[in-house]
Order: structure tokens, then C-alpha cells, then sequence
């Protein structure tokens, strides 16, 4: 599962960021972990596909 938050990480007229958390399954333990990410707005599908 992802959850997409966004973030307020840009200056007035700047490119629009978005920051992203991914819950991660260890396959050894069956553990989750979370990983985040700030990427472009425009990249948050791509980025929650791989």
C-alpha cells in the first residue's frame, strides 16, 4: 500500500512537490517498513508503480 501526502515544500511560482510513503514488506521477516520520497508532482505515478 502507498499513501501520497503532499507536502508544502516549494516557493511561490516554483515546481510543486508531492512526498510520497511506501510500506515495504521484508520478505525474511514479514515485517513492514516505511520508505519516503519527495518527488515532482507530475512523477508521483511513475514513482508509486516501481
Amino acid at each position: 500500500m502507498a499513501k501520497k501526502v503532499v507536502a508544502t515544500l516549494k516557493k511561490e511560482g516554483g515546481v510543486k512537490y508531492a512526498k510520497i510513503v511506501k510500506a515495504v514488506k521484508n520478505p525474511a521477516t514479514g515485517a513492514y517498513t516505511f520508505k519516503e520520497e519527495i518527488v515532482l508532482q507530475d512523477d508521483v505515478a511513475a514513482a508509486l508503480k516501481g
